[in-house]
């Protein structure tokens, strides 16, 4: 058999598979609507959304995969799948701190899929309002950075919020320098205040002189460029594109496995997936050794803390309230025995949320 017909032996296969593929999709599609039909038939407080079970799917998706498609790429198709026949059941609202082509977009697609209906809104106050008004069914915020540590501002709105976290994402960061003219000597760099921090150190060998302004997104810097010819922006290669920009230099960040995590916001309470989290908001009396009577239910229980951080209550002068990420779901033994325990040393104990660890 010539090479020539060995081609045309697998384009015909490729073809067999891809009408196979196509009735499978459509077949998973037609489960979905049924699943909303059963669901619309039950009542109120439906929801379509079920992190905890989209979490199951990907896992197993994980451990199946035999490739030679790689893990990351075969999750993705497969949440654009979910994406698509969950759009069949209820189109999704999703609100992200904007404008347009910020890394929040880029964690809320991540997240979700391209079939759902993003929301891009000014500040953080604004998705957190949104979500708890009904405008938006979940929002998407930035919540940390692994290079320059947390968004205050995201954990001071938790403390009047009625929102749970239902999720987090993961997303590898990459600055790049956005100019709208190449040859233009550049005088300012603007970039959100945490992406100047990120890329500090190429800034100072490479841009010594030129003034740093902090904006509200990177995005909004990108779009503030394309009117500037003397000025550019610390950006994703999608701001680059939405606003007409040339990437003068590639993946400027000082850290190179530089991830910002995001959390998704919304009504409901998530089940358990099996390989989960749960974030506390604690508050105590401010007293010598609150702090370590805090911390000993969660040792006690054999729980492993991954993150606490202190904030300002608000309540009173020099009084401070603590965010507590631990493994493990609200419901599970160890976690429920341990926050029971807190509740009685604590002055106040507010579950923000458990939810599936966040996936590839």
């Amino acid at each position: 058999m010539s090479a020539e017909e060995k081609l045309e032996v697998l384009r015909n296969r490729i073809d067999e598979l891809d009408e196979e593929i196509q009735a499978l999709i459509n077949a998973r599609a037609k489960c979905a609507r049924d699943v909303a039909e059963v669901k619309l038939g039950q009542g109120k407080d439906i929801h379509f959304y079920r992190p905890e079970r989209e979490a199951l799917v990907l896992s197993r998706v994980v451990e199946r995969n035999a490739g030679p498609m790689p893990d990351e790429t075969m999750m993705r198709l497969f949440r654009e799948i979910m994406s698509a026949c969950l759009a069949l059941e209820k189109p999704l609202n999703v609100a992200y701190l904007g404008p347009e082509g910020t890394f929040t977009q880029a964690a809320a697609l991540k997240q979700f899929g391209h079939a759902v209906q993003t929301l891009a809104l000014d500040t953080l106050d604004d998705v957190f309002r949104e979500v708890e008004a009904g405008a938006a069914d979940y929002g998407v915020v930035p919540v940390e950075n692994s290079t320059e540590g947390v968004i205050s501002h995201t954990l001071d709105l938790f403390q009047q919020s009625s929102l749970n976290i239902c999720g987090e994402v993961e997303l590898r960061i990459h600055h790049h320098l956005l100019v709208k003219d190449a040859a233009a000597k550049v005088t300012r760099v603007l970039a959100h205040q945490q992406a100047l921090a990120q890329c500090r150190g190429w800034l100072e060998a490479n841009l010594p002189d030129a003034e740093h302004v902090a904006v509200g997104s990177n995005a909004e810097a990108a779009r503030l460029v394309s009117k500037d010819a003397s000025s550019a922006a610390i950006a994703s290669d999608t701001a680059a594109e939405l606003y007409g920009l040339e990437i003068a230099a590639q993946n400027i960040e000082d850290q190179p496995d530089n991830t910002t995590r995001f959390l998704v916001i919304g009504p409901q309470q998530v089940q358990a997936s099996g390989n989960d989290k749960t974030s506390l908001l604690v508050s105590v009396n401010n007293r010598p050794g609150a702090l370590y009577e805090l911390l000993q239910p969660i040792a006690e229980h054999k729980i492993s803390m991954t993150r606490i951080e202190s904030r300002p209550s608000r309540q009173a002068m020099w009084e401070y309230v603590f965010y507590i990420d631990v493994d493990g779901h609200r419901d599970d033994a160890s976690v429920a025995a341990a926050l029971a325990a807190l509740e009685v040393k604590a002055f106040s104990v507010k579950v923000l949320g458990s939810y599936p660890r966040a996936v590839i």
